[in-house]
């Protein structure tokens, strides 16, 4: 269960560094359309992770567990909630697709970065 803690934890802290930085970019380099797009893509992906991770853990801490149609339809909610408003910010030519996309991408980034450092871990464990 430790290592599951430390993978959540540094996904949780690199989510926010990694919109930080890829917010500072954009507002530095890109026109404002598409630091726009980054900064809303890393909020809506970062806010709907942070969500997810409060449900799961009301949801799957004892005594009061939920039922998994709860889990599913807190999940749907906020799907439909974040395509809404992804609709909205294109529509309205508030954002850049490109941009957005790049925002959108921070959790997944911010994943592959925690699965890359646990393999390094246990690639120079086994190496030691």
């Amino acid at each position: 269960m430790i290592i599951q803690q430390r993978i959540l934890t540094f996904i949780t802290r690199a989510n926010w560094i990694l919109f930080a930085v890829t917010s500072l970019f954009g507002l530095a380099l890109t026109s404002p359309a598409f630091a726009n797009g980054i900064i809303f893509g890393g909020l809506i992906v970062t806010i709907n992770f942070h969500l997810l991770a409060r449900t799961l853990k009301k949801a799957l801490t004892p005594p009061h567990l939920s039922s998994h149609n709860v889990v599913l339809a807190k999940y749907y909610i906020r799907f439909v909630a974040s395509g809404g408003v992804i609709f909205f910010l294109i529509s309205r030519h508030w954002v850049e697709p490109l941009g957005l996309f790049i925002g959108l991408s921070v959790v997944v980034a911010s994943i592959m970065l925690a699965t890359m450092c646990e393999f390094k871990k246990l690639i120079f464990k086994e190496a030691v």
